[in-house]
């Protein structure tokens, strides 16, 4: 059940029915902190999922503290170095760059993009990616040999 209204959920937000969605993902959350734990992967799964929700809606405020419990649960369940936890990551600097709070994004963003590195290889799409988010970064600061120097290592 937790599992269907959290895929229904995705479905809503894709189609930007967000108030269809967050529902559905507060529900499969309260029941997968019941039945699984609060503790559980699939419990940070669905915070991930919520987060997404509010920071595509500009609600950062309420994404960040979602971001954040899902990341520790990535990191205790996986450990600190598993690709997972590199998305976590990368999902948490998210919404600091669209605040404009690079300080905070880009020590995320670089942390994400070294677990890829060392777990899928330099050749993998995952690094490409967060070679990508890392360089757009550095384009808002105007940092652009930086940028640049990402983007070449993209090809």
């Amino acid at each position: 059940m937790a599992a269907s209204l959290h895929n229904l959920a995705i479905l809503y937000e894709s189609q930007g029915k967000y108030a269809e969605a967050e529902p559905l993902y507060k529900r499969s959350l309260a029941i997968r902190e019941k039945i699984l734990g609060e503790e559980h992967r699939e419990v940070a799964a669905t915070l991930n999922g919520l987060a997404s929700l509010y920071d595509s809606q500009g609600k950062h405020a309420e994404a960040e503290p979602l971001f954040k419990r899902s990341l520790a649960i990535g990191q205790k369940a996986l450990g600190a170095e598993h690709p997972e936890v590199a998305v976590s990551l990368n999902n948490l600097a998210i919404p600091y760059e669209s605040q404009g709070k690079y300080a905070e994004a880009e020590p995320l963003f670089k942390r994400s993009l070294a677990i890829k590195e060392k777990a899928l290889g330099t050749e993998h799409p995952e690094v490409a990616a967060s070679l990508n988010n890392l360089a757009v970064l550095y384009e808002f600061q105007g940092k652009y040999a930086e940028a640049e120097m990402l983007h070449q290592r993209r090809w």
